[in-house]
């Protein structure tokens, strides 16, 4: 407990850093998005309505620290401001239209890709200078050697515009409303195969020699070679007594995925039109919605603090040696 605490206050320290670089870091780039806005218009607006737009982004013209003080209080009553790009609509309710569909993508990518390469890894390594190890990792190094956003690309010219067995775009069909009913999660799961596969393609090979690394520094220890002296059935010493041991440098780079799963697959989401985090930061980047680019960073640091916080006490209950501290 006092470990996880620590680990804790340590974390908020770094919530509190983030989110005053959040702060200052848009206030020391020229302009602002009120500017920007009005130029937009060219001269549709009247100068009065400027004042009138940057009290709405939180420009004002108080002293600093009044502004931070304001920027606290709007962020933890969950106001992150209003999206330039999607004028009047506020951050939050522009983040919620993404999140869940990144959420769904990279997130069951990431985990299918951690799962499946951590379980090669373990094959791989527990059959040493075999076939399987000698043909599947330099395979997928291979794969893994290719931007993502390329394999991307390959899919959907192979699948899509070639067999035309799989969509080509979008997270579900056009003549879909959103709804619980088969044929709608039928079709996001259809439209989800093809930017999924791209990711966990370029994404296993890695987790797959992480493990694989990992798993043979394990077999050498002694308590393995005890555990074989005892008797005990190979899938046992395989499972139990190695590969849980030799997840736990994984298990740290899973937390760090796991927390920017937030973040979108930028690229991928692009080429197939996904309506995730990272469409949605290319439209802020575009339109120069410094609120909607806050509102994304902040989601992703936050999100990578809780995902490690989480790997913190997933290290507890893996490894018995952090309850000491």
């Amino acid at each position: 407990m006092r470990y996880l605490l620590r680990q804790l206050g340590l974390y908020i320290l770094a919530a509190w850093a983030s989110l005053t670089l959040n702060f200052i870091v848009p206030r020391l780039a020229p302009g602002d998005p009120a500017s920007a806005m009005f130029a937009r218009y060219k001269g549709q607006l009247q100068p009065e309505a400027l004042a009138a737009l940057r009290e709405a982004f939180g420009f004002t013209g108080g002293p600093l620290h009044e502004q931070y003080a304001a920027y606290l209080a709007h962020l933890f009553r969950g106001d992150l401001g209003v999206s330039v790009a999607y004028f009047p609509a506020k951050v939050t309710d522009v983040l919620a239209m993404g999140l869940g569909w990144t959420a769904l993508l990279t997130g069951s990518s990431v985990v299918v890709a951690f799962a499946l390469g951590s379980l090669l890894g373990v094959i791989a390594a527990w059959r040493r200078g075999g076939a399987f190890d000698a043909t599947l990792p330099p395979l997928l190094v291979f794969l893994g050697a290719f931007p993502y956003f390329w394999l991307a690309m390959m899919l959907l010219y192979g699948f899509g515009f070639t067999l035309d067995v799989l969509p080509l775009r979008h997270a579900y069909a056009d003549t879909l409303a959103p709804s619980m009913s088969f044929s709608f999660v039928a079709s996001v799961v259809e439209h989800l195969l093809l930017p999924a596969t791209s990711i966990v393609l370029a994404s296993v090979g890695g987790w797959m020699l992480s493990m694989r690394s990992s798993m043979i520094g394990v077999l050498a220890e002694d308590y393995v070679t005890m555990a074989h002296a005892k008797g005990l059935s190979p899938l046992r010493i395989m499972f139990h007594y190695a590969a849980r041991n030799a997840l736990l440098p994984n298990v740290t780079g899973f937390g760090m995925a796991l927390g920017f799963v937030l973040g979108g697959s930028l690229l991928t989401e692009i080429v197939f039109s996904y309506p995730g985090q990272g469409y949605l930061l290319v439209q802020a980047v575009r339109s120069q919605d410094y609120p909607l680019m806050q509102g994304i960073f902040l989601t992703i640091t936050m999100a990578v603090l809780a995902a490690n916080f989480l790997v913190d006490v997933l290290y507890v209950w893996l490894d018995p040696r952090t309850r000491g501290r």
